[in-house]
């Protein structure tokens, strides 16, 4: 390959893990654009959609700590180029179910169940990524951009997943989305390497840019990592577990549900619910980026407790007024861009989650995360399966409202965590062991 002096190889990486981050979104979402039709060919009830959405977030949580340990023993650039190719073939096995299948239920709830286990590969494999290629003091403007992917990815989906529908039919849209993501994981595959310096266009001056500001790994037995049971006592993981809870069941309905929402419920055509629809995870992508940035900066200002505690404080409390008064609003449109800034308020939350569980974790980091996770996605199968229970049988404001107290509820939770106490607590180099997500 060419070698380019004095390029920000790093970068290039990050953003196109930025990229794939979207397309695993695309991936994710475009069964709840395509909903409607989904629902009629297959004579499905939205309390069934809401089972096989439920499935696909039971499957993503439970494998999060088996695809970290994988991104770690093969690394990056292998783990999610074959991550993407399954993405593809679970994606597409559902357009080959014929209509009027009597087991058409269960077979959908597999095939959602088996993408749910593929794309749990790609923020652990991305936090490999970042801890072989990124600097210390560059790592969270580099999550930040990650998880951008993610309200960009669901933003995208709803026009696009609309316009193919309309004009091809919604299995046209999953065929398109494997598309779209088996070319950025052969890309991927092209211009990724393990580390930097496995790769050719890293440049002298990037390699000891990468090399000066990466810690030393910590030796396999430099000290005893903290078991389960130490892990599941200590006094933040309660709290910080059950408010990324809370985070995940609001974050799920936008995902989930939105869409369906202001089509169905608020009466919006296809094509205002497509557009309208990208709202919140605009704000999602903003959110993520400007929470990062500001949690890092209050932290250095004033201390952890002030700046990871007191953004997940903030970001989560907005959340709750703004998803609350989402639902009071009268003209629709007007109520999108309300709950679309709830969303947005929701993500600025989100560095203060990982943060603090890296704190917690110590060597461990991967398996505290792995545990906090797991409690938003189990949050996020809940809301998939509920919201629409909610819906049917009370009304779809109480749907929102739920999640409005929930995200209330996380806010009060991250006042009972102090992070600050551990900075005087020794802070060893994470080992590849920590890497996961």
């Amino acid at each position: 390959m060419l070698n380019i002096p004095e390029t920000r190889v790093r970068w290039i990486l990050i953003g196109w893990i930025f990229l794939i981050s979207a397309i695993a979104y695309l991936d994710r979402v475009n069964i709840s654009i395509a909903a409607k039709s989904i629902t009629t060919d297959f004579g499905l009830s939205n309390v069934q959609l809401g089972y096989i959405q439920s499935a696909f977030v039971l499957g993503y949580a439970l494998f999060q700590a088996p695809a970290g340990r994988l991104a770690d023993r093969l690394g990056p650039r292998i783990v999610i180029t074959g991550a993407v190719v399954w993405w593809a073939v679970f994606t597409v096995l559902i357009t080959l179910i014929p209509s009027g299948l009597s087991a058409v239920l269960m077979l959908l709830i597999a095939i959602r169940f088996g993408l749910g286990i593929g794309e749990a590969v790609v923020y652990p494999a991305s936090n490999c990524v970042v801890a072989r290629w990124i600097p210390s003091n560059e790592r969270g403007v580099a999550n930040g951009l990650i998880f951008a992917g993610v309200g960009f990815g669901a933003g995208v989906t709803p026009p696009l997943i609309t316009y193919l529908l309309i004009h091809h039919g919604w299995r046209s849209s999953f065929w398109c989305s494997a598309l779209v993501g088996l070319v950025a994981g052969a890309v991927w595959y092209l211009i990724a390497r393990d580390s930097p310096a496995q790769h050719s266009w890293v440049s002298p001056a990037e390699a000891r840019l990468i090399e000066a500001g990466i810690p030393q790994t910590v030796q396999k037995d430099a000290g005893a990592q903290p078991g389960w049971v130490q892990i599941l006592t200590d006094r933040d993981m309660l709290p910080v577990t059950f408010s990324y809870f809370a985070y995940g069941y609001a974050a799920y309905i936008f995902f989930s549900w939105f869409f369906v929402y202001l089509n169905q419920v608020r009466g919006l055509n296809l094509r205002e619910s497509a557009w309208y629809s990208m709202l919140p995870f605009m704000a999602m992508a903003a959110g993520s980026v400007l929470g990062g940035w500001w949690s890092d900066l209050l932290s250095k200002a004033r201390g952890k407790r002030f700046g990871r505690c007191g953004t997940a404080v903030i970001g989560m409390g907005l959340a709750a007024v703004f998803i609350a008064a989402g639902t009071q609003v009268a003209s629709a449109k007007v109520a999108s861009i309300v709950l679309a800034a709830g969303a947005g308020a929701l993500y600025l939350s989100q560095s203060s989650f990982w943060s603090v569980s890296a704190d917690i974790g110590k060597r461990s980091a991967g398996s505290v995360s792995g545990v906090m996770n797991m409690g938003g996605q189990f949050g996020g199968a809940l809301t998939a399966s509920l919201t629409p229970y909610i819906g049917s049988h009370v009304g779809w404001n109480p749907s929102f409202l739920v999640a409005a107290g929930l995200c209330a509820c996380g806010a009060v939770a991250w006042l009972l965590v102090q992070p600050e106490g551990r900075q005087s607590e020794p802070r060893p180099t994470p080992s590849r062991e920590s890497i996961s997500r």
